[in-house]
């Protein structure tokens, strides 16, 4: 089965303490969908530039992309450049340029309204419900938000709730959206909303799943150096539907061991600027490291 990702393609400048990379390729959909490759065949929807380098469509046409939906349109590529301290929980945006992106509505192929698995990765709640209005019945939807459409587009972000099978969020967002400090009495409201299972991102303390079986803790790999970790939660989250959609049998089974396997596909991420560790990888890395955590978290 395949999967369809829909979110943003960046080009991002990104400053550490230790170093700065200027354009790197970005974006929650390309994270998104380079991590989802290393199971199944991605179907990227998308809007590029006409700066967008050439490098970095042949990049993802080498990690199997389909890039049907991906258009290429007249003006700039958006571009987010951002900052991090020493302590990389911590970052400030410097510059947010949406380029194209900002009037991207897309039209998808009668194939890609059927693909059974929908990431809706980080974007506009306007565009997650755009492409969702298109889709065919599809088996499992995801979306993954942030909190800058909790302050900016509450509203439409409410509306599309109640159509996701599953919502995804880091743990200040979850209290955001709940308006509840505690995380754990906050995924019982979020599910009030309408997802069936809730997802907390928990950075370097892994996540939590909540589904209709009750709660799933899942640890993030442990890394000795953390280099840069933007695009990780895009990592994640498309890691486990790629891992998803590779497989047969229980979802509520399968989703669990996609959280380990997203969780992994992240730990690369973060291990080198933007998506050059992760373009980097092969499939039997993560499996490796799969294995490693497996045996760190059973007793």
């Amino acid at each position: 089965m395949s999967l369809l990702v829909v979110g943003t393609t960046a080009l991002d400048s990104i400053k550490t303490p230790h170093a700065e990379n200027p354009r790197l390729l970005g974006g929650s959909a390309s994270h998104a969908a380079v991590a989802a490759s290393f199971f199944t065949k991605p179907h990227l929807i998308g809007a590029v530039g006409d700066d967008f380098p050439r490098k970095y469509i042949n990049l993802y046409r080498k990690h199997g992309l389909n890039l049907d939906g991906l258009q290429q349109l007249s003006g700039q590529t958006f571009h987010w450049s951002g900052e991090y301290e020493l302590n990389m929980n911590n970052r400030r945006t410097l510059d947010t340029v949406l380029g194209v992106i900002e009037d991207f509505s897309p039209t998808l192929t009668a194939a890609q309204t059927r693909l059974p698995y929908v990431l809706l990765a980080n974007c506009v709640p306007d565009l997650q419900a755009n492409v969702l209005d298109q889709m065919h019945r599809p088996r499992f939807v995801v979306a993954d938000t942030m909190d800058l459409w909790l302050n900016i587009a509450r509203a439409p972000l409410l509306k599309l709730l109640p159509r996701l099978d599953c919502l995804v969020l880091n743990d200040s967002e979850a209290s955001q959206l709940a308006e509840e400090d505690n995380v754990v009495a906050a995924i019982p409201r979020i599910h009030k909303l309408g997802p069936r299972y809730v997802i907390v991102k928990k950075g370097e303390h892994g996540s939590i799943l909540s589904g209709p079986k009750g709660l799933f803790i899942a640890p993030a790999y442990p890394l000795r150096k953390v280099v840069d970790p933007t695009g990780a939660g895009d990592s994640f989250i498309g890691g486990m539907m790629g891992y998803l959609a590779s497989q047969k049998g229980s979802l509520e089974n399968n989703l669990r061991k996609g959280i380990i396997h997203g969780s992994v596909t992240a730990s690369f991420c973060c291990e080198d600027f933007g998506l050059k560790k992760t373009t980097k990888i092969k499939k039997k890395d993560i499996t490796k490291r799969v294995r490693e955590l497996t045996k760190m978290a059973s007793w």
